[in-house]
């Protein structure tokens, strides 16, 4: 089945021991789209500025993405700056220029408005909810927050959280929504105040997927070779994504499979700088390192 992602697409200029990469393409529904695309039929709602060149926008053409909602607007694109620590699992933003993206009213295409899958990227409560009001009746709606939302709008991502099947963020975001210091405890209660699942997300740790039905651990793909880890949480929310939309049904096995092959499209994407991993990756890359992760935390 189809899937719509709203969420930014921009310019990266990215600082890690491995070196800088400046003007890369990026974004969240950038990194999202480039991996769910290998498992189902992506469409892309997002904005750029005049200045977004037809090389990146041949980037999705040639990965099959529908950029019907991809909308230009005078000036220029979203652009971000940041820079790791040796370590990587830290980072600093140098610079953001929001640009054409500052002011983002999402405008789902009427050929969109029914897809059955719908990954809200990261941005404000508000303007999430306004991409739900436009849709016709979502199957598995699922949305990212972070740390400055929960925050400073709080009360909007309270009344958004009810109208999902999903949330992701990571582990010190949960705690932070909940008030709850263990993780455990973070996840059970983040479920009552919405979403059917959470998805916790803790990096080289891997991730944690509570639900009203089960809960779920897996660890991390074991990547040798970090070079940027930007976009790994986009490109794990695109693989988790893709691979139900490609699904005959939002089962337990199927949920769990999701979360493994999510795990293997951020694996990928931090191989690289920018996109140029996940973009380049084709689905029997993906079954392979899938195959390796399963031998990986088998027990026998």
């Amino acid at each position: 089945m189809s899937l719509l992602v709203v969420g930014s697409t921009a310019f990266d200029t990215v600082e890690t021991p491995h070196g800088t990469a400046k003007q890369c393409l990026g974004g969240s529904s950038t990194y999202f789209g480039l991996a769910a695309r290998l498992f189902t039929d992506v469409q892309l709602v997002s904005v750029v500025g005049e200045d977004f060149p037809d090389a990146h926008r041949r980037t999705f053409t040639d990965a099959g993405i529908d950029l019907a909602g991809l909308e230009t607007k005078p000036g220029k694109t979203f652009a971000w700056h940041g820079r790791y620590s040796a370590d990587m699992n830290s980072r600093e933003t140098v610079d953001v220029q929001l640009n054409t993206f500052g002011d983002f009213k999402p405008k789902v295409p009427a050929s969109y408005r029914e897809t059955p899958f719908v990954f809200l990227a990261n941005g404000a409560p508000a303007t999430q909810a306004s991409v739900l009001d436009q849709m016709a009746a979502p199957r598995f709606a699922v949305a990212d927050t972070m740390d400055l939302w929960i925050e400073h709008n709080r009360e909007e991502l309270l009344a958004l959280l009810p109208r999902l099947d999903g949330l992701i963020l990571n582990d010190e975001e949960v705690k932070m929504l909940t008030g709850k210091s263990n993780l455990i405890q973070a996840g059970r209660a983040a479920l009552k105040i919405g979403p059917k699942l959470v998805i916790v997300k803790k990096g080289e740790h891997g991730c944690f997927l509570f639900s009203t039905f089960f809960h779920y651990a897996l660890p991390a793909y074991p990547t040798e070779h970090v070079v940027d880890p930007t976009g790994a949480g986009d490109s794990f929310a695109g693989g988790f994504m893709g691979y139900l939309a490609g699904s005959a049904s939002i089962s337990v096995w199927n949920l769990k499979r999701a979360v493994a092959y999510g795990t293997v499209a951020a694996s990928l994407t931090v191989e690289g700088f920018g996109v140029d991993r996940i973009a380049a990756a084709e689905r029997t890359t993906i079954e392979r390192r899938y195959h390796e992760l399963q031998q990986f935390v088998a027990s026998s």
